[in-house]
């Protein structure tokens, strides 16, 4: 009898572009996925849950996993290290479950490179200038953060031909609807 494997979806796009406001609403509409739930360095925020938002572990014990190859990709981003348990994916693979990851484009495509039948969505914003300006209307950081991000996105739009799908989010319920038939086509392929 042969295993049916889960799939892995991958969601990347520039801060500011609603990729976890659109990640949200599909883990809603498809309660079926399982979402990748990351290991950080920084301290838990108040609202935050273990194991459910991330999971928060020290520097130390974070290199350590580097260093015996845990992680399916890991970025150090803004003094705090991020990464994807390897464990967490191929388990819920195997066992046929359909996995989500809301990922940078360089952790994308370190997946697409271990798992090459990973299908990567990008969300892009309308424009740059757009994206600027969302991103100032939030409010969540100084000046120099904002340089920060906005020289990111830069970096993240110009790898967005390494995706499978791209979808723009000009507008929420568009880019909601786009990215719900293209998950719907996805996990029906498993079946």
């Amino acid at each position: 009898m042969e295993i049916i494997k889960g799939k892995i979806i991958v969601i990347s796009a520039p801060s500011g572009t609603g990729k976890t406001t659109l990640v949200r609403r599909i883990l809603k509409e498809f309660p079926e996925l399982v979402f990748s739930v990351s290991a950080t360095t920084r301290k838990k925020r108040e609202h935050e849950v273990e194991g459910v938002d991330y999971f928060f572990i020290s520097e130390d014990e974070f290199k350590n996993k580097i260093q015996s190859n845990e992680f399916v990709e890991w970025e150090l981003f803004y003094d705090y290290y991020y990464g994807t348990f390897r464990s967490f994916i191929d388990i819920r693979v195997n066992n046929g479950k359909p996995v989500i990851l809301e990922v940078d484009v360089h952790g994308a495509v370190e997946i697409k490179r271990i798992y090459p039948e990973a299908i990567l969505i990008y969300i892009a914003p309308p424009s740059l200038d757009e994206l600027i300006i969302r991103l100032k209307k939030r409010k969540t950081e100084n000046e120099e953060d904002l340089k920060k991000r906005i020289e990111r996105a830069k970096m993240e739009l110009s790898h967005k031909d390494k995706f499978d799908y791209f979808v723009v989010n000009n507008d929420l319920n568009t880019a909601y609807n786009e990215i719900n038939v293209l998950i719907g086509k996805i996990i029906d392929r498993s079946n």
